[in-house]
């Protein structure tokens, strides 16, 4: 299976295990955004080119989706909000219900204002279990 991985940047960091476990069980693995070079946003912000940069960005993880079977969504503890998804990665999440791509979830769904709308996405909780995926 090709996966996407997405989830905020400060979970990065949890990235190499979680990819070696995914290439041992057969599936071919498309890392996140910025994944070598997570300051790149930052030399962005506060300048007029960072609304165009985040414009390519996002249209970029829709072309990656559209090019894999699933999307692994990283939701840990991040700022004391458990099972944390941000902005960019509800939208890669939107992006792979819209085109009729599985979704994966680390964690359970975040409580929060789009729990409904992630609800309706459909997606599979693996409660942290790799080897769930491909499996259902």
């Amino acid at each position: 299976m090709k996966l996407f991985i997405i989830c905020s940047k400060t979970f990065y960091e949890k990235i190499p295990l979680i990819k070696e476990k995914l290439e041992k069980n057969g599936h071919t693995i498309t890392l996140p955004n910025c994944y070598d070079c997570p300051e790149t946003e930052a030399k962005y912000r506060g300048t007029q080119e960072h609304a165009s940069w985040k414009a390519k960005m996002i249209k970029h993880s829709e072309q990656v989706i559209a090019s894999i079977d699933a999307v692994l969504v990283l939701n840990y503890t991040k700022n004391n909000i458990d099972n944390y998804i941000g902005g960019a990665t509800f939208l890669e999440m939107y992006d792979a219900f819209r085109l009729g791509k599985t979704i994966y979830m680390i964690n359970d769904i975040p409580n929060g204002l789009l729990k409904d709308e992630i609800i309706g996405f459909n997606p599979i909780i693996i409660n942290g279990d790799l080897d769930k995926i491909g499996s259902n």
